[in-house]
C-alpha cells in the first residue's frame, strides 16, 4: 500500500509539472486563433452537438454532469447553456478561474482537485466526460477507475484522446509546432498518446462498455485551411467533420452497466 502511495504521488507531481504548461496559455483559450488552445476550442465546438445528442438520447435534457480536466470550461459551459447540471473538475486553479469568467449562465460548479482522487461520493454522476485528458496524464487507468466510481449505473462516460501511431507523432509534434507555433515544447509528449484497444481494456476494466468510437479530422477544402497555410492561424470558421479513420485522435463513449 505504501508503495502505490508512493507511485500515485509520483504521477501526480508529474501531472503538476505539466500543467504549469497551461497556466501560460489559459487566458488565450477563449481568444487567441493560435496554439493548441485555439485548435482545442475548435475541437470542442465540432463535437458538442453530437456529444449533447447523446447525452438527451440516453439520459434526458438535464443530466448531472462531470466534467474531467474541464481546463477552461469549453465542454461545462456549454453543457450548461445547454440545461444541464454541471461541474468541472481540474488541477490548474488559473483554468478554472477562466472558465468561471466564461460561464453566462453562472451555474458552473468548478471544482479544484485531482483527477486520481475525486472529491465526490460514489455514483454521483449520470455523465462524465474526459475530452483530450488521457494524453496529458501518466495513469488514464487509475483516473477512469474513479470515473467509474462516480458515475451512476446507466450512466454514459465520454472521451477524446490522441491515438499513439505515427501519423498523429507526425501531426502532433510537426504539424502542430509548425504551423500553431504557440505550442509549448512539450505540451504533447508521445508517451503519452494511448491507443483505442488500450483505451478499451481500461474501461472494460472497470465495467464499462464502449458504445461508439470514431475519429474526426479538418475539412480539407475549405477557406479557412488555406487561411491557415498562409497565416499560421485557425480562423473562427475552421471545420471538422467525423471520420472513420481514428490514426490520429479519436471518440467514444462508453456505458455503465453495472456497479463499480
Amino acid at each position: 500500500m505504501e508503495e502505490e502511495e508512493i507511485e500515485l504521488r509520483k504521477f501526480q507531481e508529474q501531472d503538476v509539472q505539466r500543467s504549469e504548461l497551461y497556466h501560460e496559455l489559459a487566458k488565450e483559450w477563449y481568444s487567441s486563433n493560435r496554439g493548441p488552445m485555439a485548435l482545442l476550442r475548435l475541437e470542442t465546438k465540432s463535437q458538442l452537438a453530437w456529444i449533447l445528442g447523446e447525452i438527451r438520447k440516453y439520459i434526458g435534457f438535464h443530466a448531472e454532469i462531470l466534467d474531467v480536466g474541464s481546463g477552461a470550461g469549453f465542454f461545462s459551459n456549454a453543457a450548461a447553456q445547454a440545461g444541464h447540471d454541471v461541474t468541472g473538475l481540474d488541477i490548474s486553479r488559473t483554468s478554472l478561474r477562466v472558465a468561471e469568467l466564461m460561464d453566462v449562465t453562472g451555474r458552473v460548479k468548478y471544482v479544484e482537485g485531482d483527477a486520481y482522487r475525486m472529491p465526490f461520493p460514489n455514483e454521483s454522476f449520470d455523465v462524465v466526460v474526459a475530452m483530450d485528458l488521457f494524453e496529458h496524464v501518466s495513469d488514464p487507468e487509475k483516473i477512469i477507475s474513479e470515473m467509474s466510481r462516480v458515475l451512476r449505473p446507466g450512466g454514459i462516460f465520454f472521451f477524446r484522446t490522441i491515438n499513439k501511431t505515427l501519423i498523429s507523432y507526425l501531426w502532433m509534434n510537426k504539424f502542430m509546432r509548425w504551423f500553431l507555433n504557440h505550442t509549448p515544447e512539450k505540451y504533447f509528449e508521445y508517451r503519452l498518446f494511448r491507443k483505442p484497444e488500450e483505451v478499451q481494456v481500461w474501461l472494460e476494466e472497470f465495467d464499462l462498455e464502449v458504445q461508439a468510437m470514431r475519429g474526426l479530422r479538418p475539412v480539407v477544402f475549405q477557406r479557412s485551411t488555406w487561411n491557415l497555410l498562409r497565416t499560421r492561424e485557425l480562423h473562427q470558421n475552421f471545420q471538422f467533420t467525423w471520420c472513420k479513420s481514428k490514426h490520429v485522435s479519436y471518440t467514444g463513449y462508453a456505458k455503465k452497466f453495472r456497479d463499480h
